[in-house]
């Protein structure tokens, strides 16, 4: 692996400090308040060097659910290398670890209508191959549970993502 120079890893650490910073921003007040000038005067740059990492608030966003969806398939790889759990087990330790990170006051929150934002991220392709990945891995444990007697069979395996989905951006449980 090539070396980066001393300018390449100055640009990563700053890289680094606005997603982290997007990504606490998100957490506490959700993506409508969010401002690029917050995020700005957060990391501690001008605004114009923080666009020069990235074009605009919704690719922010982006990066942010990102390095979030990063998390989220380390703990479904965690899951995955338990030989002696079940799929349902499986399934309620990745469910239960969303729920804290959300207790916690570290799982961002995004609207659920902004059609800016949702084009970023659907044209976004680590976003998507992430969503996808954590997505057939639940799925596949879904099934798994299902054929196990573990969750109702009739229901579509889709509905049992969905929820879970739901559950971990679910402001609820934080109050």
């Amino acid at each position: 692996m090539a070396r980066l120079s001393f300018r390449e890893q100055v640009l990563r650490v700053r890289e680094d400090a606005i997603v982290e910073s997007v990504h606490r921003l998100l957490a506490d007040t959700g993506f409508d308040p969010m401002t690029v000038d917050e995020v700005a005067a957060d990391v501690g740059i001008a605004k114009a060097s923080l666009y020069k990492h990235f074009p605009s608030k919704e690719a922010l966003a982006a990066a942010a659910m990102v390095r979030l969806l990063q998390r989220t398939l380390a703990v479904v790889d965690e899951q995955a290398a338990r030989a002696d759990a079940s799929a349902l087990q499986r399934l309620d330790a990745v469910t239960r670890w969303a729920l804290e990170v959300q207790v916690a006051g570290d799982m961002p929150t995004l609207p659920s209508q902004n059609s800016s934002l949702r084009a970023e991220l659907m044209a976004h392709k680590a976003y998507l191959e992430l969503l996808l990945q954590v997505s057939e891995r639940l799925g596949e444990w879904i099934v798994q549970a299902q054929a196990d007697g573990d969750i109702d069979p009739r229901l579509p395996p889709e509905v049992v993502l969905y929820t879970i989905f739901a559950r971990a951006c679910d402001p609820v449980p934080a109050f």
